[in-house]
């Protein structure tokens, strides 16, 4: 098709994009012309902003490594990622679901770790977390023999791949529900944290004045044949930035119970205070089990 006006340039498109054989990618491709054309023209986009546009993209690519993934980063950034998350949960997004975000900093083969050991690998100061986790199917009753694979931010805000100071996998483990649905593990209390801001994420929020922060947080992905898997985090409700999560991730449904306590541990067992517990109940749905990919190696 010879183009005569700016006009013809997406009826082109489009009829190109007709053509393409598998029927979802067509749906997709059709829908994002349509949408990406009538941004360019709702903003009169400039060749120079294009140009800068194109760099922007290339530079996310060019960011994202092995530890960090600039991508994913952006997504959330811009509610991309939690917004995915709740159309395709919950009844497509009609019912309350303890699904989240992955986030940017899961990794495969966590350490396997016995229920009641521990997920702290190094020296890592801070108020220790017992955490207690059921997990349930969706008419409440307990999964036994889900793989549970959590993992969370060290108490100076930073995850182990992000660290020196931290040995490999510190503050990850997997652990496997007993015929109750319950595993436990103890940790330490994490606190909220800055995403990385030395890029094109960093940029945008700088633009946009806004701050970079996490509220504190607990991330578990559940792994159980005949479910979907559960990607879930669990937020301190008590933290300054639970109202205003960079990531958009925070849900009513995934606010925790994270329990201080000043009195001495029951046990007597190096404990000091204040130490913290976490009873969070998991519930899954029906589906088929496929993991994610991994963000960082």
């Amino acid at each position: 098709m010879t183009i005569a006006r700016e006009q013809d340039v997406t009826a082109a498109v489009l009829a190109v994009m007709e053509q393409t054989k598998n029927p979802r990618l067509r749906q997709i491709m059709i829908s994002l012309v349509k949408h990406l054309h009538g941004f360019v023209r709702d903003t009169r986009l400039t060749e120079a902003e294009f140009r800068e546009a194109a760099a922007v993209i290339a530079e996310l690519g060019q960011r994202t490594t092995d530890t960090h993934n600039e991508v994913i980063l952006m997504a959330g950034s811009l509610g991309v990622s939690s917004l995915v998350c709740l159309l395709n949960n919950g009844d497509n997004g009609n019912t309350e679901t303890a699904q989240s975000l992955l986030g940017p900093f899961w990794r495969l083969n966590s350490p396997v770790t016995p229920n009641g050991g521990s997920i702290v690998r190094s020296d890592t100061p801070g108020p220790a977390l017992f955490v207690r986790g059921k997990v349930v199917d969706p008419d409440a009753a307990p999964v036994s023999g889900a793989e549970v694979d959590v993992w969370h931010a060290s108490p100076v805000g930073l995850y182990e791949n992000q660290d020196p100071e931290q040995a490999d996998m510190n503050l990850r483990g997997k652990f496997t529900t007993d015929h109750d649905g319950h595993f436990w593990f103890r940790s330490v209390m994490m606190i909220g944290y800055p995403i990385p801001t030395d890029g094109v994420v960093g940029r945008l929020l700088e633009a946009q004045g806004r701050h970079p922060y996490r509220p504190a947080h607990l991330h578990a992905l559940i792994v159980k044949p005949g479910f979907k898997v559960l990607i879930s985090q669990v937020y301190d409700p008590n933290d300054p930035h639970i109202d205003s999560d960079v990531q958009f991730g925070v849900t009513k449904a995934l606010l925790g119970n994270f329990v201080r306590h000043d009195e001495p541990h029951p046990t007597g067992r190096d404990v000091g205070t204040p130490w913290y517990t976490l009873d969070h109940l998991y519930r899954m749905e029906a589906g088929e089990p496929v993991l994610p990919r991994a963000p960082i190696k």
